[in-house]
């Protein structure tokens, strides 16, 4: 789950780390407001997206009339694909220096890892690959944690000044709270040290693991919701994993892990995969339920059905894909891999009742759903 910038500095602020004073508003007029209380101003547009400043929606207002005018051309606006329904209108800050600090999860080290630059405000793509050199990193073993004492080893060497003992506080903090809140990312950017000594937070790019949502209950309501399309609206009042592309094979497997090789195999044979379908655990009893909703995006050309059984019987799930094909009665070719626990039974019901040979390879039916789509 993605959280926008106020909502992420919340979070930040019940964990205990100080930021700048701002007011979230959904019109001029309460930006007005909020600018004639709080003095110079920044309105920012909020969506769940970077690239927000060279979109335009970030803008300085020296007071509330130039505050609402922002308000209003930032409203309505469109950035990454969401519409800008609300500012935060946020005090001016006296910068003396810029910095970047993040918490993320780390693939390579399969560890935390706390991220340094001395140079904030900047893409940090383009900092990482043009000065390699100012990025400092450090992996963290979550055993023994990210404490004071790591902090001033990873800044160790930079021209920090006074500003190093605040900065490797704010680190320490920006790791405990992307620990205690299952964070994927904590991103600071730029991480402001202002003309009075203070370092704080001027932006926040918060990610929580979807999986930990539950142990997240506290914060989850702050969350940015997801933009869902009609079908994987429906697909979650199904209770059924649905994600639409923009292909033309339908793709019905069960399991996640075979669903993604699916899809992955379809785009090796030339194809384009339609959607993320799997119909493993309990939603094997949704058949015609899911094949519906696969059938429903008119863009669907023909139909890839993959099963593998280990504990689950392939004989049951095509079972329920036979019942939900002579329901529906679609039109589209459909071709059948099945393999594992009851495949003999499952592709004797599919030759039987559908009229339809089962593939004995997997790549040889999505090879062929691929051709039938073109």
């Amino acid at each position: 789950m993605n959280f926008e910038e106020q909502a992420g500095k919340s979070v930040l602020s019940r964990a205990g780390v100080s930021v700048p004073q701002g007011r979230l508003c959904a019109s001029a007029q309460e930006a007005e407001e909020a600018a004639r209380a709080i003095g110079p101003v920044v309105v920012k547009a909020q969506v769940p997206t970077g690239k927000r400043g060279k979109s335009g929606g970030v803008k300085l207002a020296a007071t509330p009339e130039e505050a609402a005018a922002a308000a209003q051309a930032i409203l309505g606006m469109e950035i990454g694909g969401f519409p800008v329904a609300r500012v935060l209108v946020e005090e001016q800050a006296a910068i003396a220096r810029e910095f970047y600090a993040a918490v993320l999860n780390d693939p390579a080290s399969r560890s935390p890892l706390v991220l340094f630059s001395t140079e904030g405000g900047m893409d940090i793509e383009e900092v990482a690959a043009t000065r390699p050199e100012s990025l400092r990193r450090m992996a963290v073993d979550i055993r023994k944690g990210f404490g004071p004492a790591d902090a001033r080893r990873l800044l160790l060497g930079l021209d920090l000044g006074e500003a190093a003992v605040p900065v490797a506080g704010m680190l320490v903090d920006l790791y405990r709270v992307y620990r205690l809140h299952d964070a994927e990312l904590l991103e600071i950017n730029p991480l402001a040290l202002l003309a009075d000594g203070r370092v704080v937070p001027l932006d926040c790019k918060l990610t929580v693991d979807d999986s930990a949502l539950y142990r997240q209950a506290d914060i989850a309501e702050l969350g940015a919701k997801e933009p869902l399309s009609a079908l994987e609206e429906r697909g979650r009042a199904l209770d059924l994993k649905y994600i639409e592309l923009e292909g033309n094979v339908g793709v019905l497997a069960n399991g996640a892990g075979l669903t993604m090789t699916t899809m992955d195999v379809v785009s090796h044979a030339g194809g384009r995969p339609s959607n993320f379908l799997e119909i493993g655990g309990e939603a094997y009893t949704k058949g015609t339920e899911a094949l519906d909703l696969v059938l429903s995006n008119p863009g669907v050309k023909s139909l890839v059905v993959n099963f593998c059984g280990a504990f689950a019987r392939t004989d049951v799930m095509a079972g329920g894909v036979i019942q939900a094909w002579k329901t529906l009665n679609p039109t589209i070719p459909v071709f059948f891999s099945i393999h594992g626990t009851g495949e003999d039974e499952a592709v004797r019901m599919v030759r039987e009742e559908l009229g339809i040979e089962p593939y004995d390879r997997m790549e040889d039916a999505i090879s062929a759903a691929v051709e039938a789509a073109r």
